[in-house]
């Protein structure tokens, strides 16, 4: 596939063949203040319009380099602004693809006024239906902020660039130093970006997330047959533990799991599976990533990090909105302790415990290995409104690691003493019976069923009511 198709071939190597229906198509730009004469400028730069993909209706839009190199202008803006209209009054996606230099100069205020326009059509859709954009060209300056007021963002490798001012204008930076708009950057650096692909991947890549999301916050349309056996046992899952990207492949009907995020923040997964045709939301601590041969590529220490828990709180709260249920597998010994972390850990630990705690979407927890102190709360514990929890029967869960909470409780006492507080806590405290017994657990589980136990659960949850206290919003 070309790595410079036209505005028009991406809509229609994203779309189901023949589906695409165009809108606006003999929208032209009105020339306004300054210089700016009257020219041929199909379509003002944007082609919007409708189709199906896998026989559901989406909203689509993609920006034309060849006019006016792609530049926001009154009547460019307008189009996508009626798009969304028409999207949100019939509940359907949109899909946005950008390439485009940025404001048309020469239309000064109108441009921004239009740009803002855009902008507040993409927050009134926000939670109402999902929006996705693909980044094929430069996406700079006021543009960047599309891109991040859509809930999933494609980057396209080669040659697709975000950023909000030029890596040339940073101060003490320059491109050939660090190239903050090239898709590596913002792929693993800056979480703006949920999937960095080439062109030959990019649009089954959505197709393939779209196929994952409903059409709107009311419907249920993404859900499946299942054809799977609802009793299948995972008989893999204590070694794939350590990386729960491929717990989840195992554990999902057909194993089709879909990974959101896969450049940032890998030592939390997040993506989408089904159980027992139902689409569900997960989130899972890795401290081990394993490539595709099997061997590990990188390993991460079992806390959470402030990138970490941006990124899953952002996922919970996109699947509370759509009503999506949420999965989290859990494996958490601490915070991450470095002074670069120190810098938003607390803000970001606080945004994931508001995202799990307010969302009233069922909530199932699965303790994996180690759950221990503040951050085993965080982790969509029963105490922030998990509605089932799950352990395996040789995990540890408490306030620390026994071995720190002896030498803290031993107090200069001699080693055998020491090693004997070492035991009893661990025994009375540390251990999955102790928390069963306390009810923080509903029940210990055998690695092999946990697939049977979860689809048995979000069964079990499905019809689940629970209303927030009335208020305006919450402000974290």
């Amino acid at each position: 596939m070309s790595s410079s198709l036209s505005a028009r071939e991406r809509i229609e190597s994203l779309l189901d063949e023949n589906s695409f229906v165009e809108i606006g198509a003999r929208v032209r730009a009105r020339s306004t203040d300054f210089s700016l004469k009257p020219t041929a400028a199909p379509s003002d730069g944007v082609i919007t319009g409708y189709g199906l993909i896998e026989g559901r209706p989406v909203y689509v839009y993609s920006q034309d380099a060849s006019v006016l190199n792609g530049s926001v202008g009154e009547m460019h803006a307008k189009k996508i602004v009626n798009l969304y209209q028409l999207a949100q009054k019939t509940g359907s996606p949109v899909v946005g693809m950008l390439d485009s230099s940025g404001i048309r100069l020469q239309e000064s205020t109108d441009a921004l006024n239009a740009l803002g326009e855009i902008y507040k059509q993409q927050v009134r859709a926000s939670g109402v239906i999902p929006q996705i954009c693909a980044v094929f060209g430069p996406c700079g300056g006021g543009m960047s902020i599309l891109s991040s007021l859509a809930d999933f963002t494609f980057l396209e490798k080669e040659k697709g660039r975000l950023f909000v001012n030029e890596p040339d204008t940073l101060k003490d930076n320059y491109k050939e130093k660090c190239d903050t708009a090239e898709a590596a950057f913002q792929g693993e650096k800056t979480g703006n970006v949920a999937v960095v692909c080439n062109i030959d991947e990019i649009f089954a890549e959505i197709r393939e997330l779209i196929g994952f999301l409903p059409s709107n916050f009311e419907e249920e349309d993404a859900d499946r047959e299942c054809e799977d056996d609802l009793n299948r046992l995972t008989e893999n899952m204590s070694a794939e533990l350590t990386d729960p990207a491929l717990a989840l492949f195992d554990l999902a009907d057909d194993g089709n799991f879909y990974e959101t995020g896969k450049s940032f923040a890998k030592e939390m997964v997040t993506g989408f599976l089904r159980l027992n045709g139902q689409v569900i939301g997960a989130v899972a601590n890795r401290i081990e990533w394993i490539g595709e041969d099997g061997k590990p590529l990188q390993k991460f220490d079992a806390a959470l990090t402030e990138r970490g828990c941006k990124k899953a709180a952002r996922f919970v709260w996109f699947c509370d909105a759509f009503d999506i249920p949420v999965l989290t597998l859990t494996n958490t010994e601490g915070f991450a302790a470095t002074v670069c972390e120190e810098r938003r850990l607390s803000e970001n630990a606080a945004a994931l415990v508001s995202a799990f705690a307010s969302a009233t979407v069922p909530k199932v927890n699965v303790i994996t290995q180690k759950a221990y102190g503040s951050p085993y709360v965080i982790m969509n514990s029963k105490a922030i409104g998990a509605d089932l929890t799950f352990c395996l029967a040789d995990t540890e869960i408490g306030v620390m690691d026994a071995d720190f909470a002896a030498k803290i409780l031993s107090d200069g006492k001699s080693s055998a003493e020491t090693l004997s507080i070492r035991q009893k806590y661990a025994e009375l405290q540390n251990n999955a019976s102790s928390a069963a017994g306390r009810g923080y657990v509903d029940d210990m589980i055998d690695p092999s069923e946990v697939r049977k136990y979860l689809i048995g659960a979000f069964e079990i949850l499905y019809s689940k009511c629970e209303e927030e206290p009335s208020k305006k919003h919450g402000t974290i």
